[in-house]
């Protein structure tokens, strides 16, 4: 088995644990971290892990192939970055060193309205091929601008958010200043000098800031000023009618993502959505509910062949992308996992990461005897 990354880190755990070491803590408890008791970050994992696959060692095999077609795309594996804001307080330039990745490695890359890179340097570095997730703004003329800069980016794919009705619960952001209003205590002053390459890497990139709204924001604003903007220029929470002017303005491709139950995928079928992302919001919104793995099974079985059915949260690894897809996936998105890795390793952070979860994926496949990613399924053990 070639392997063609860093082998002192094999794991995305073992990126973490270098994530953990690299940035300064405000930083490295607001990718990790859940809502709330963290209990739904631990249950999409341990859930998720729960579902068992059945190789086939007689069966003749031709090798596997994890080329997969999505939206008439054909990418070199069912996996991509999934959207997280604040991409460049974590570490510098993240969220650049992923869309650049992504291309590289021909996964699609999602942008989010609220990460550190506008939209249109992420098509620049991705030839137009970065997906976009919108927060969905309050004024229809901020929400018209910001989806026909999208289009005018070549973003084949618009993903609209709809599991932010309010902004989750996490009590270390809040310890830590990260709450909206944000604010920079003696503490988190003490982390930063703690991680000198990681303010080193700060100061050469600039401070991370919402890049996408900054044509948007009144100059000058304080914290306080910034937190109050972002309450009085977002609105979380989606319905019919706000869904609609968007798929009559959008000639793309159009994503829902977020969605944890059945009745809000028929409702999402009738209003001309073209994939749902079965999602928690990675365990970061609501403690009490189920694990993504749960949802996607009955959503997957119910309305597969009606709709792309996608799924992101609590996805690790290799087997985890392979558990996904035979559980009915078409697609999986991964968030943390991508971000650990560039925390751990700044600009190769990327490319290992990819590199290892394809090099585990394959590995899986050929142990299945599974030669396309659509005959994972086929491999699932029910009970």
């Amino acid at each position: 088995m070639a392997l063609d990354f860093n082998t002192k880190y094999p794991s995305i755990d073992d990126l973490r644990n270098r994530a953990m070491q690299r940035i300064p803590r405000f930083a490295f408890e607001y990718l990790d971290g859940g809502c709330n008791d963290d209990v739904n970050i631990v249950r999409n994992t341990s859930e998720l892990r729960d579902v068992q696959l059945k190789p086939n060692y007689l069966r003749s095999h031709h090798g596997s192939s994890m080329k997969t077609k999505l939206f008439g795309i054909e990418y070199d594996a069912p996996v991509g970055v999934a959207p997280v804001g604040l991409q460049g307080l974590i570490w510098p330039n993240a969220a650049e060193i992923l869309a650049k990745s992504a291309f590289e490695h021909n996964i699609p890359f999602i942008l989010s309205t609220v990460t550190t890179t506008n939209i249109e340097r992420a098509s620049e570095l991705t030839e137009g091929k970065a997906w976009f997730q919108l927060y969905h703004p309050t004024e229809d003329r901020l929400r018209d601008d910001i989806i026909n800069r999208a289009a005018a980016a070549q973003c084949p794919v618009l993903v609209i958010l709809c599991d932010v009705p309010s902004f989750g619960y996490r009590p270390r952001d809040i310890r830590n200043g990260l709450a909206m209003p944000p604010k920079m205590s003696l503490s988190n002053i003490l982390q930063v000098m703690g991680k000198p390459n990681w303010a080193i890497q700060t100061l050469k990139h600039g401070q991370p800031g919402f890049a996408n709204l900054l044509p948007y924001m009144p100059k000058g604003l304080d914290l306080k000023q910034l937190g109050k903007f972002m309450d009085q220029t977002f609105s979380g929470r989606l319905n019919a009618d706000k869904i609609k002017p968007i798929r009559d303005m959008w000639k793309g491709k159009l994503v829902l993502k977020g969605v944890a139950n059945e009745v809000d995928v028929e409702e999402a079928i009738r209003l001309g959505i073209d994939g749902v992302i079965v999602s928690n919001h990675g365990g970061r919104q609501l403690d009490a509910g189920e694990s993504s793995i749960r949802p996607l099974e009955r959503i997957a079985k119910k309305y597969g062949d009606q709709i792309e059915v996608m799924m992101d949260s609590g996805l690790r690894s290799g087997p985890d992308i392979a558990r996904a897809m035979a559980s009915g996936a078409k697609f999986t998105f991964m968030g943390r996992s991508f971000m650990y890795g560039v925390a751990a390793l700044g600009a190769k952070g990327g490319d290992h990461t990819i590199s290892i979860i394809k090099t585990q994926l394959q590995q899986v496949m050929d142990q299945l005897c599974c030669e396309r990613v659509e005959d994972f399924p086929n491999h699932l053990i029910t009970k």
